[in-house]
């Protein structure tokens, strides 16, 4: 018994020191543990003091690690596996909660991004990015002229044109990836011309004016006499006055700046994805009284109580099915379909609150490239008609962009299905402004056109910047039209005080809500071409 015991001891003992010789073989190498996402894990009770000597030097080994990384560029970074990004874009990998969800990755949409992070620079503030490729490659961010001007008679959106365009003139620096070039950035400076077509709206004009002068912006007054002797080459019959800008105002190319905000952004730690929202998740409170009774409202009466929590995306991947995304704060930048993401979240669709839809549609618009070598290029202002026809300068040479603001009749005759240019409409509807406005423009040409969607408030032609009345975590920023390229940065900036500091911080655009639809209160911006 014994010597069989001794044998069967013999070999236990040999198979234990064949499956430690194999768990040896086949063990992972050693790594270094910031090769990874997440360090090791300890249960409670497991190991006390590596428990702790680990939570006491934890911040010291995210320092050293933000510091080491913070020393590679964002296209060389090391450690694969905790940066698994080889594009801007992420295609499938979706978080399950981020702090901050903006749909929408264009200019508003990536320039909050920036100033929520460049506001707090932490690893643990996750701000997420999605984008919808198909009405991206359609919206003002990628197909908007750039315009920049400072000629508004709302003195809010005077403060947030002139931040724009210090942030501009300074964008090389700001969104300098490290010790990488500077990116270039193209900008063609030109002073906007508005008109004054009766003695009231001079004097209306005049008022303006003086109110753009008291908040620093450099722009000129002309009567009829004195814009003859300006500009010569053009035809003023009719014009009591004219404004003129003469500094900070031009074109810039909004692609080339997306481009480096975006690459900034990735340095910053904000994520992009490319996916469309197609729901929301919502949740009720944990204590509320049920309506009882044949009350016909109360299903409606739940609907108002409950909070949104998430947001319901489909990644742009074959066969992937949608996916939730909780948040803490969402911000709806979807330019022109901003309406259709609030019908998604019931706004518009119930009672009290949420009665109240958003009134953001796209509208098509049209540009025409046209070349006019009689014009005097270097002279020529960006032109804004009383009668909604504007002129700008294309590039340097005697290229311009020419279009036309249509009024709301025009509007509803307008087929906004599509992006398909219309020819004989700048041949009757622009062409004879020109050639009265300037004798020059007989000979012009069109080289080129393009058709882009453009986020219109159908309600008086003004941003919404605010919290939806109901759901205090979803804010829009929408309604900036043919200036979306220009407002969206200070619009980013504002949205990053309000978040942080709970206020506007350096310009109040509180008026801008959505409180002024349900008062019925318009602020209609005249100069807005």
């Amino acid at each position: 018994m014994l010597a069989r015991n001794a044998v069967i001891g013999s070999i236990s003992t040999g198979s234990s020191i064949s499956v430690a010789i194999n768990r040896g073989i086949h063990a992972s190498a050693v790594r270094k543990w910031r090769d990874y996402e997440n360090e090791r894990h300890y249960e409670p009770g497991e190991d006390v003091f590596k428990r702790v000597w680990h939570g006491l030097t934890y911040d010291y080994r995210r320092a050293r690690r933000r510091y080491a990384e913070a020393r590679q560029d964002a296209w060389q970074r090391r450690h694969p596996i905790a940066h698994m990004k080889s594009k801007i874009q992420n295609y499938e990998l979706l978080p399950f909660r981020a702090d901050f969800v903006i749909i929408g990755g264009g200019i508003s949409g990536s320039s909050t991004a920036y100033f929520l992070k460049n506001w707090f620079r932490d690893e643990d503030l996750s701000v997420a990015v999605i984008e919808d490729p198909d009405k991206f490659a359609t919206s003002r961010s990628m197909l908007s002229c750039g315009e920049i001007t400072q000629q508004f008679s709302e003195p809010e959106l005077v403060d947030m044109a002139m931040f724009s365009a210090e942030f501009l003139r300074h964008a090389d620096q700001h969104l300098r990836v490290l010790d990488s070039e500077p990116p270039k950035l193209s900008f063609h400076p030109c002073g906007f011309m508005h008109f004054a077509t009766s003695q009231e709206s001079a004097d209306q004009l005049k008022e303006t004016w003086k109110m753009q002068i008291s908040h620093g912006v450099k722009v000129a007054f002309y009567s009829k006499d004195e814009a003859e002797q300006k500009f010569p080459f053009m035809n003023f019959d009719g014009v009591f006055a004219v404004t003129y800008g003469l500094e900070n105002e031009g074109f810039f190319d909004p692609w080339e700046f997306l481009g480096a905000l975006r690459e900034k952004n990735i340095t910053l730690g904000v994520d992009y994805y490319q996916g469309r929202v197609e729901d929301f998740k919502f949740r009720q409170p944990a204590l509320y009284s049920n309506p009882q009774g044949r009350d016909p409202d109360a299903d409606d009466i739940l609907e108002t109580r409950k909070t949104m929590a998430g947001v319901v995306v489909q990644p742009k991947m074959t066969g992937a099915s949608s996916r939730p995304i909780n948040f803490y704060r969402l911000i709806n930048a979807a330019g022109p379909w901003a309406g259709e993401i609030s019908q998604m979240a019931g706004i518009g669709k119930g009672i009290g609150g949420l009665a109240v839809p958003v009134p953001i549609e796209a509208r098509k618009r049209q540009y025409f490239v046209v070349h006019a070598p009689d014009v005097p290029a270097l002279e020529m202002p960006a032109l804004n008609d009383p009668s909604g026809v504007f002129c700008w300068p294309y590039q340097p040479g005697y290229s311009f962009i020419c279009g036309k603001k249509p009024s709301k009749e025009e509007d509803a005759k307008i087929d906004h299905s599509n992006l398909d240019v219309n020819y004989d409409y700048f041949h009757q509807q622009i062409w004879p402004v020109l050639c009265h406005r300037i004798p020059s423009f007989k000979n012009a040409h069109v080289m080129n056109a393009w058709a882009s969607y453009e986020d219109v408030n159908t309600f008086d032609d003004a941003p919404i910047l605010g919290d939806h009345l109901q759901f205090k975590n979803f804010y829009t920023m929408s309604g900036f039209a043919n200036y979306g390229a220009q407002m969206g940065i200070a619009a980013g900036k504002l949205y990053s005080e309000k978040a942080m500091e709970m206020a506007y911080m350096t310009n109040n655009v509180r008026k801008y809500d959505m409180s002024r639809l349900l008062m019925g209160k318009k602020y209609k911006e005249t100069l807005r071409v």
